[in-house]
């Protein structure tokens, strides 16, 4: 295990090195083409190739270098651990407020995702990017505990319009919260006039307030006091699957809300 250790604490302590086997698990490159990619310079260059052959991770053919068998299971292994750490430092700010017990995938799928934080500027930084994904989004499904004004506002305006097909899945204290205020209530009203809108009311409780628009998910992230702490949003194909299964389960469960919302 030691020497296994020593190998990852190799590689791990040299991004030339991380770089430079990447490159040669992908392609054969001549060591003119990793100086200029990498910019690491000759001596380092050269230290770095000696290493590799020395451990066998790579070999030279026709006046170039190309990775291993034993190269590529290296560079698979560091560079996926390479990924998941740079996962869990990105989600490691808001990993508190991560429902993760709803979230029925491997956290690995956030590699590519956008977090969105609040800011001294801008508080409603989160809600302000589902906003931005609903103004360009041509079909949404949501299922939430929440119906923020916002998301109504422009859910309303785009549906009315024709521009936006719209299915949703509130909780029962969502959509009494609407309810409860004329203006929003009105809103809501002319939502479910639209042709292209379908409401939903669910009895039991939804921990979750995520948004499908058309190929990305995003989840608004409270803590224990419902105060609006961060917002993670992805394209990935797994958690898009995922949100659509579990509208799904909602769906199939919630009742449709009446004209006079009383569900």
């Amino acid at each position: 295990m030691e020497s296994a250790l020593a190998e990852i604490e190799f590689l791990a302590l040299s991004p030339n090195r991380v770089s430079v086997l990447r490159r040669l698990v992908e392609d054969r490159h001549t060591r003119t083409d990793l100086a200029v990619a990498t910019g690491a310079s000759q001596a380092t260059l050269g230290r770095i190739l000696r290493d590799f052959e020395e451990r066998s991770w790579i070999r030279r053919t026709e006046g170039a270098y190309v990775a291993t068998a034993t190269g590529e299971l290296v560079a698979d292994a560091f560079l996926d651990l390479l990924a998941t750490m740079e996962t869990e430092h990105d989600l490691r700010p808001i990993v508190d407020y991560l429902p993760t017990d709803a979230l029925e995938f491997d956290l690995r799928r956030f590699e590519d995702a956008t977090i969105t934080v609040p800011s001294g500027t801008k508080p409603n930084a989160p809600v302000g990017r589902v906003l931005d994904l609903l103004e360009e989004a041509s079909s949404v499904r949501v299922f939430s505990h929440a119906f923020n004004e916002g998301s109504l506002g422009v859910v309303e305006r785009r549906v009315t319009a024709g521009e936006m097909t719209f299915e949703g899945v509130f909780s029962r204290e969502a959509i009494e919260a609407v309810a409860d205020d004329d203006s929003l209530r009105r809103r809501l009203e002319s939502i479910l006039d639209a042709p292209d809108a379908s409401i939903r009311v669910y009895e039991a409780e939804i921990p979750l307030a995520v948004t499908a628009a058309d190929d990305t998910v995003h989840l608004l992230l409270r803590d224990a006091n419902g105060v609006l702490q961060a917002s993670v949003d992805t394209d990935d194909p797994v958690v898009r699957e995922w949100a659509h299964d579990r509208f799904e389960r909602y769906w199939t469960e919630a009742t449709a809300v009446g004209d006079d919302l009383d569900g």
